[in-house]
């Protein structure tokens, strides 16, 4: 894997952090699997922060090893192999590790070697919280995990249900896309609008003067660090589009539904919309780096319910209605788009040679705050 070109970086300094973050940071909490992922006795490997690591549920609790024994470095997805169900053995020369701290408990060919007992394979904390797995990537002491996910996420009466999707761009290019208050232009042909009798417009054109007013910085001591779209409050939608003042194409007007009221980022890499896409739901989306090229999109709905016969209700409707609706319907467009992007800032210089407009200042926010803020950033050095 290469390092940013210092040439690109001394030309975009004000977020340089941002910049080298191909792979992510480091140091915070991730979403990797849902719950109902990860099976008891059935490790399943993954890549996250470009490091390749193994999953298992043990007696109910996860459990998460680095995917490469300590000899040969062999990947020990490869062939899985445990013969008892607190360790996993390598299928090439027969390195055993614990999956409760990756030590080297045996070498089924050699039980007498001096190594057993003095090496340990990488080993990872793992939290599960609202149905998802949670792994901190990193080497310090884990914050809570309160600090990495958007507000109102983890509240007691809030019911979660999403997928995941593998999108084939740089992490980035999903943050950026979600807290882009202009890209909803891609949307205009979704049928969420009509079907969800709400409107979205075309986009905003920021009211000028405002500037300074246009987006708000959290930065957390003790909750999360993020930004705070302030575009729709200072700004005016466009609803028709014209090109030399004649009219090409108008927004959907599906109702009067009042959605997307507040749009927030939050480190290391999520999205909240408070409302969407309904009054009742919250919508908080991960864009998880898997390596320079790839991400792992969490799109999640949330409800408030107080009792399990509305979860339940909730569960049904979110299935029936909303993932197919929204989430599919709607964000969907999200994917192919971030896609498009990939290859214009896959070698770097779009982070240079890119010509942002007077809509972008909550981009720009997100990049200094980024860049300033995380807890370190994940270099090849650390795989």
């Amino acid at each position: 894997m290469e390092m940013v070109n210092e040439d690109v970086l001394r030309k975009t300094k004000q977020w340089r952090g941002y910049v080298q973050a191909k792979l992510g940071f480091r140091n915070h909490w991730y979403p990797i699997f849902f719950s109902s992922e990860v099976n008891e006795g059935k490790p399943v490997s993954t890549k996250l922060l470009g490091e390749n690591i193994l999953i298992n549920r043990i007696d109910g609790d996860v459990f998460v090893i680095k995917d490469r024994c300590l000899h040969r470095g062999v990947p020990l997805s490869q062939k899985l192999e445990c013969y008892t169900k607190d360790t996993i053995t390598c299928w090439y020369h027969a390195w055993t590790y614990q999956w409760k701290d990756g030590l080297l408990c045996d070498i089924l060919t050699d039980p007498g070697s001096r190594r057993v007992g003095k090496l340990k394979l990488k080993t990872y904390t793992a939290q599960e919280a609202k149905g998802l797995i949670f792994v901190f990537m990193g080497d310090i002491d884990p914050p809570p995990l309160s600090h990495d996910v958007p507000p109102n996420f983890l509240d007691d009466n809030m019911a979660i249900h999403g997928i995941k999707t593998k999108v084939n761009s740089n992490w980035r290019m999903g943050a950026e896309n979600g807290f882009d208050s202009t890209h909803v232009f891609i949307h205009k042909d979704s049928q969420m609008m009509p079907e969800n009798e709400t409107v979205v417009p075309l986009g905003f054109s920021p009211n000028r003067g405002e500037e300074n007013k246009m987006v708000t910085l959290v930065k957390g001591d003790e909750g999360p660090t993020g930004v705070f779209d302030n575009l729709g409050a200072h700004s005016r939608p466009i609803f028709e589009g014209t090109i030399q003042g004649e009219p090409v194409v108008h927004s959907v007007m599906g109702g009067d539904k009042r959605i997307a009221l507040q749009i927030s980022i939050w480190l290391p890499g999520a999205l909240k919309v408070d409302p969407f896409p309904d009054p009742s739901l919250i919508q908080f989306e991960w864009y998880v780096p898997r390596d320079e090229t790839s991400h792992w999109y969490f799109r999640t709905l949330g409800r408030r319910v107080e009792n399990p016969v509305e979860e339940a209700a909730y569960e049904k409707e979110f299935h029936e209605h909303w993932k197919p609706l929204s989430l599919h319907g709607f964000n969907d467009d999200d994917i192919w788009a971030r896609e498009a992007m990939q290859t214009f800032y896959e070698d770097d210089w779009g982070w240079v040679n890119e010509q942002l407009f007077e809509a972008d200042r909550n981009i720009i926010a997100w990049r200094k705050l980024a860049s300033e803020m995380n807890r370190g950033i994940q270099s090849p050095s650390d795989l």
